[in-house]
């Protein structure tokens, strides 16, 4: 009876399968010995769990879309930027270049010194510049074949810059790339000189200058300065000062910086600018002002502490100025800076530009250099009064001033004065006062040394 009851129940409920004889006896079993329930069967499936909201499955959906894209387009870039240093490599080429800034600067430079007026690129000038060395490695250098080079302090065979100063010096000149030199075409010898705390001894400079001279240079840049030597202008002791002055009657430009003490003046320009026939330099902000930190001279003369004879036309101290703050500069490598691209303010930058600019005028007129028909120190005497006479005055300005000297660096006024009009490829006024702004910047450089490149300003990082 019972059996027949749960046969007819069985198939009633239509859960009986072949394969579940053995569980639903084990069940029935449980329930009669153990009195545990025989579970309920139904036709009908088990409910499906529920299906989450629509707005949060496309939410889903739509942040698998960004991760997924982004995720692309990172690995994109990547192989991109992988692809470009390859490239870069490859083709030795240097990604990146200076700032908008830096190149507005040289512009505005430029034209201030009338270079853009003229034409030439320095070829067939041998220039040598004194200083703490030159970064070969900088990229605006790759094309650079120096016509020599000595290490006077370390006696290293091959070029290097451990202090910065001689590269950002000779980017002034010969930078061909990023920047653009004043006279890239030079023939440039370089002397390092100055160590890399950024001085020198006399002796070592004045080695310097005599390996220029041996060298054949036509101008020696030393955009560096010191102390006068005892006696200096009649009678002097000072072993620099005896080497630039051998330089001069060679028939060799030297053109020396006026000193950065302009806000705490010691009473005339550094040494060898000092020396009488030196083209000694003072600097000039990009309005035409003058710089603060250009030192003064003393063109009356002084028995104490240092006497000094009173000093004539044309070698009335500083002889001219030129760009000196925030002047475009090339950045050696391995100097704690990040940036192969800068700028520098001092007297120091105004040397290396009048030493360019008089490279192109050397170039027009052969006949000046030193193994020219009219070379010789007859012609430094001829280049000093061209200079005299043909540089941009201040306003109001009639006679040689102790800050600004004869006036601002013009180098389409000194190559029209020499009568080679095909050099100057615009016309140019005479020389006469210009309404320049008496604006005067802020900051000095201070220190026989080198003023040091001041912190990276307006550059992009080195690629």
């Amino acid at each position: 009876m019972q059996a027949s009851e749960c046969g007819h129940s069985m198939v009633e409920r239509d859960w009986w399968q072949d394969d579940d004889v053995s569980d639903v006896a084990e069940a029935f079993e449980a329930e009669h010995s153990e009195g545990v329930p025989v579970a309920e069967f139904s036709d009908e499936p088990p409910p499906l769990p529920p299906s989450p909201p629509p707005e949060e499955g496309l939410s889903k959906d739509a942040l698998g879309l960004v991760i997924g894209a982004s995720a692309t387009v990172i690995v994109l870039l990547s192989v991109a930027v992988v692809l470009l240093w390859v490239w870069a490599e490859v083709e030795d080429v240097s990604i990146g270049g200076p700032a908008s800034a830096l190149l507005t600067w040289e512009d505005e430079y430029r034209d201030l010194t009338g270079l853009d007026s003229v034409q030439g690129d320095g070829t067939g000038v041998v220039l040598c510049i004194v200083d703490s060395g030159i970064d070969m490695g900088h990229p605006d250098l790759e094309d650079l074949e120096l016509a020599g080079w000595l290490d006077a302090v370390d006696g290293a065979d091959e070029p290097y810059d451990n202090e910065g100063h001689g590269t950002a010096m000779a980017g002034i000149v010969v930078a061909n790339d990023g920047l653009n030199g004043i006279a890239s075409g030079v023939n440039l010898l370089v002397a390092k000189a100055i160590d890399e705390g950024g001085t020198g001894d006399d002796e070592q400079i004045a080695l310097a200058v005599d390996w220029c001279v041996d060298n054949q240079a036509d101008i020696v840049s030393l955009s560096l300065g010191g102390d006068q030597g005892f006696g200096s202008g009649f009678l002097s002791s000072d072993a620099l000062e005896e080497s630039v002055e051998d330089a001069i009657d060679e028939g060799v430009f030297v053109v020396a910086a006026a000193g950065n003490d302009g806000e705490d003046d010691d009473g005339d320009v550094e040494s060898p600018g000092s020396v009488e026939d030196v083209i000694c330099v003072g600097g000039v902000t990009r309005s035409g002002g003058i710089w603060t930190g250009s030192s003064e001279g003393d063109n009356n003369g002084r028995i104490w502490p240092n006497p000094i004879l009173p000093r004539d036309d044309p070698d009335k101290k500083p002889e001219l100025v030129a760009p000196a703050h925030e002047v475009p500069i090339l950045m050696a490598s391995g100097i704690g800076n990040g940036a192969w691209w800068g700028w520098s303010s001092g007297t120091s930058a105004a040397t290396a530009w009048v030493s360019g600019a008089l490279a192109l005028v050397l170039e027009a007129h052969p006949e000046m250099q030193r193994e020219g028909d009219s070379g010789g120190a007859s012609a430094v005497a001829q280049m000093k009064g061209i200079i005299m006479q043909n540089s941009q005055m201040q306003d109001g300005q009639s006679e040689h001033d102790d800050h600004y000297g004869y006036g601002l660096l013009r180098v389409d006024l000194l190559m029209q004065a020499l009568g080679n009009e095909s050099s100057v490829i615009q016309d140019v006024e005479a020389v006469g006062p210009r309404g320049f702004d008496a604006t005067q910047s802020e900051g000095v450089q201070a220190r026989r040394t080198t003023a040091s490149v001041p912190p990276v300003s307006s550059t992009k990082p080195r690629e």
